[in-house]
């Protein structure tokens, strides 16, 4: 069996980036960007239609049914904690029925209630030319992540009591990856991050772990 993982790590494909170095997988990586057209070739639409960034391809013998093709970057994460991790209570893999729901339940949070206006503070804060950016949008988005980064607060106060210093468990797991990466476009709202004392020492635990502080360099190099 082999990988293929397509995107770049300054993109949604640095959750799947993310969990396959933090399980020390062997892939290939195929660095596709999201701008020039990369995913708009007959060869990448042959692959995700939707023409988008990641996408994970499992190459299994045909006994097994051939190859696998995984898009959406947090399906792409969750697939390769489940089948190339060990469900041991070491790894990032959910080793417990109480992780598994963990794990999906703030993955799927996190699109629901988090990405969107967390991407708007990105954009209008940090990513787009200065003179592109409209504050007025990023400043109505952090007053809606008030609702979500209340959720979280609490619920890390609750892991705090049980000793757990994790969403998911009392070590770091793919819940926290997929959370972590959205939260992380936050951080350019210093003042609004201040409020969450709990999640904002879980977000900066989680990206100083060596495999991500080695995508932060590979995203600058790309």
């Amino acid at each position: 069996m082999s990988l293929t993982l397509y995107g770049i790590a300054a993109s949604r494909a640095v959750r799947p980036l993310w969990v396959a170095h933090e399980l020390g997988l062997t892939f290939e990586h195929v660095p596709t960007p999201y701008q020039g057209g990369a995913t708009r070739t007959p060869e990448f639409l042959a692959i995700n239609p939707n023409g988008r960034i990641p996408v994970v391809v499992d190459h299994r013998p045909a006994g097994e049914g051939g190859d696998i093709v995984v898009w959406e970057s947090m399906a792409c994460a969750l697939y390769l904690a489940r089948q190339h991790g060990a469900a041991d209570g070491v790894s990032l893999t959910p080793a417990t029925a109480r992780e598994e729901a963990e794990a999906l339940r703030w993955s799927f949070w996190t699109v629901n209630e988090l990405e969107k206006d967390a991407l708007t503070v990105l954009m209008h804060r940090v990513a787009m030319p200065p003179e592109q950016r409209k504050p007025e949008l990023a400043a109505a988005a952090e007053r809606r992540l008030h609702v979500p980064l209340r959720v979280l607060e609490a619920h890390l106060a609750v892991q705090q009591a049980r000793r757990q210093a994790h969403l998911a468990a009392d070590r770091f797991t793919v819940a926290d990856v997929c959370v972590a990466s959205v939260l992380a476009w936050v951080r350019a709202a210093r003042e609004l991050m201040e409020g969450y004392p709990l999640a904002s020492a879980w977000l900066d635990a989680c990206l100083d772990r060596p495999a991500h502080r080695a995508l932060r360099d590979q995203a600058r190099r790309s």
